[in-house]
């Protein structure tokens, strides 16, 4: 199911990404010649050919670049010597057989498609992408991360529109959070509430928030219900919790939703709403001290105090061999107050924007851990993304990630190295400062260069993935 969502996600957010360049190169006129899901080197899936007409299964090209589809039909008007052709019938669809990506092939540019030799730069025709101006060629290159912004954007305001944000507010968790061992050995402890960081208060319904703590100096907390703590945070403190997969999360305390019969919690006398605060000597303030406790007291006689209706309470109780009771928890949405924020369609809009630029901000501060030690080692691959999305279809988890994903293959892409997006718009930029352009060759060089580096980092990225699964 992990793979499912993230292969799904993938075609998505790729499909929207080339289309971004393919839809500025038709806006000016600009020949699209061929536009691939997944790279297709000597084969294709399929193939769309609407200048033929035709389409084709399994299609093998020979040394002569002559196609050998394995199977072939026709399916629209085949346009003749000397027919106009509409533009967008100038380009051939298809899928290849590499899922790492997919390409937008146009006409007269030098990527990872094509190389000088295969470019006319001193006589391009007028609809080769050299012959147009560098402001037009500027947007071209652009577009596929203009259109995976803008798409993270509608999904953030599709998102808000449909289920509004449910938050349970920090200061309404009484029982606090609780904190994975990397934000424990800087001072973090089970229960603390955050308050502030960097003097700001913060609150779990801010856009980015958790992003914004991590990256603090230092975060102040409310202990114990009553102390106000300050803890600094170490500058790689973000990697440390790369490697426990999170920060903190909701204690919940440990309130009886229904009890079996027969079981030792009806035996005792348990109702539904009692709030278990301590087994035997240990105090159970949340179901990750209840759990221990229980097991330590399996098969055993032992005390239970619990709180109902505003009194403190104790029972004898035995929990069976294995450590239970028998009784069902109460959700935490159940225990603490829910704020509930909707959103009109207007209003979503602007809160849609604000999630998509907030989270754009975090991932951009992020990144400058990559270039470190600790940060290259944090790299993952295919199988980190695919651990990011949950074991069961969820709607709202698929679309966030998809959403999140969208805005990281939109930072990526925009970097300024050759072969990608950014690469190529920092060739323009050359050109548009010097008014002369680059060489194709130079272009050429640094393209094939800027696809090694890539192909050396995935490789590593998904060399770590593997790592972490013999760890």
């Amino acid at each position: 199911m992990k793979a499912l969502q993230l292969v799904l996600a993938l075609v998505l957010l790729v499909t929207v990404h080339e289309f971004g360049h393919y839809i500025f190169a038709r806006i000016f006129g600009i020949k699209v010649e061929k536009f691939f899901l997944f790279f297709n080197p000597r084969f294709s899936l399929l193939r769309y050919i609407p200048e033929e007409g035709r389409l084709e299964i399994g299609t093998w090209m020979d040394k002569e670049e002559r196609p050998h589809p394995l199977a072939s039909w026709k399916v629209g008007k085949a346009y003749g010597p000397g027919e106009k052709v509409p533009g967008w019938k100038q380009t051939i669809y298809g899928i290849g057989w590499i899922p790492l990506g997919g390409y937008c092939s146009i006409a007269g540019m030098v990527d990872e498609t094509k190389d000088a030799k295969d470019v006319n730069a001193s006589t391009p025709s007028e609809t080769d992408f050299y012959s147009k101006a560098a402001w037009k060629r500027l947007l071209v290159m652009a577009g596929g991360v203009i259109f995976n912004f803008l798409l993270a954007i509608v999904i953030f305001i599709g998102l808000t529109f449909s289920y509004g944000e449910q938050t349970v507010k920090f200061r309404d968790a009484y029982a606090g959070m609780d904190y994975v061992p990397a934000a424990q050995k800087v001072g973090f402890r089970n229960g603390d509430i955050p308050l502030m960081a960097d003097g700001e208060t913060v609150e779990a319904d801010q856009p980015g928030v958790m992003m914004r703590m991590v990256q603090a100096k230092e975060i102040t907390v409310l202990r114990n219900g009553t102390d106000t703590v300050t803890i600094k945070l170490p500058s790689d403190f973000v990697m440390d919790l790369n490697e426990d997969k999170g920060f903190f999360i909701y204690r919940v305390p440990v309130v009886v939703s229904e009890v079996m019969r027969g079981e030792p919690a009806a035996k005792a006398g348990l109702r539904k709403g009692d709030r278990i605060i301590a087994v035997g000597d240990s105090l159970t303030p949340s179901i990750t001290e209840l759990f221990p406790a229980l097991k330590a007291y399996g098969g055993k006689d032992t005390i239970l105090t619990f709180i109902r209706d505003g009194k403190t309470l104790e029972v004898a109780v035995t929990p069976s061999e294995e450590g239970k009771l028998g009784f069902m928890l109460t959700k935490l949405t159940d225990i603490y107050p829910v704020f509930t924020q909707e959103y009109g369609v207007f209003a979503s809009v602007p809160r849609g924007w604000e999630v998509g630029t907030s989270t754009l901000g975090n991932y951009a501060k992020s990144m400058s851990q990559v270039f470190s030690r600790r940060g290259a080692e944090s790299l993952g691959g295919f199988g980190a993304l695919g651990n990011m999305f949950p074991e069961k279809w969820n709607w709202y988890d698929f679309w966030s990630l998809t959403a999140f994903l969208s805005i990281a293959l939109a930072f990526m892409n925009i970097l300024p190295i050759p072969v990608l997006d950014g690469g190529h718009i920092l060739f323009l930029f050359i050109e548009m400062i010097t008014r002369r352009k680059v060489p194709l060759k130079v272009i050429e060089v640094a393209t094939t260069i800027g696809f090694y580096f890539l192909l050396a980092v995935m490789l590593f990225a998904n060399f770590n993935d593997i790592m972490r699964l013999f760890k």
